[in-house]
């Protein structure tokens, strides 16, 4: 199976800005404000000890490799990113940093546990040559064969995990279920997606038509 409807995702513009002060106290004061204490994760690797000139709320941080990356505090504004945050949908984000244009996705994010606000946002930096792993949301097609017999057909899997460069990966997967029969599925293994990794287990599964008590009846009738 692959994904015959490619779309690349949208974009989304942002403003952000750099801060230097990050402690709890400060963080506090920027959210009193409507803005969200936010980092971006730099891809590119720095050699250790780093002696380039770093601007307003960048750092160096060590990796694994031993090398470095550079990471930037900064914050944006509540309403900023509202229509980012609270939607199914995903984005490529052109965010505007200090002057600089950056593209990046949003890596992770922080809720409140109460009040369901957003407390902190984690962006990852993407370029032309380095994959990224994002998760995709699924979109299901067609009349399945099950359905057509009396079955129901769920979406199990709503997103999946994709390893890919930022501009091959679409805005929706789109899977077919057009010959899916009765009580049978659609795992992971089975779908491919041109330019595209997937990297969920390939037993997991996607969609499935499960038998429902009209269903059950049919078939023993049938069967008699």
């Amino acid at each position: 199976m692959s994904n015959t409807n490619f779309k690349k995702m949208k974009t989304y513009q942002l403003e952000g800005t750099p801060r230097e002060s990050v402690g709890k106290k400060a963080t506090k004061a920027l959210r009193k404000e409507n803005l969200i204490p936010a980092v971006l994760y730099g891809q590119s690797p720095v050699d250790l000890p780093y002696k380039g000139k770093l601007n307003k709320g960048e750092k160096v941080v060590e990796t694994e490799s031993g090398k470095g990356i550079i990471v930037t505090d900064f914050v944006v504004s509540v309403d900023g990113v509202r229509n980012l945050i609270y939607t199914p949908n995903i984005y490529l984000v052109e965010l505007t940093l200090g002057g600089k244009a950056i593209k990046a996705i949003v890596k992770a994010m922080q809720f409140h546990p109460v009040t369901d606000n957003v407390l902190h946002i984690d962006f990852l930096e993407v370029f032309e040559n380095k994959p990224i792993v994002m998760e995709v949301p699924v979109i299901l097609e067609g009349y399945a064969e099950g359905v057509k017999a009396g079955g129901k057909l769920n979406l199990e899997m709503r997103r999946l995990r994709v390893k890919a460069i930022y501009d091959k990966i679409p805005e929706t997967l789109t899977v077919n279920v057009d010959h899916l029969g009765l009580g049978k599925t659609i795992q992971v293994g089975e779908l491919a997606f041109e330019g595209l990794e997937l990297i969920n287990a390939k037993n997991s599964v996607v969609c499935a038509v499960k038998l429902t008590r009209a269903a059950r009846g049919a078939a023993a009738a049938a069967g008699n």
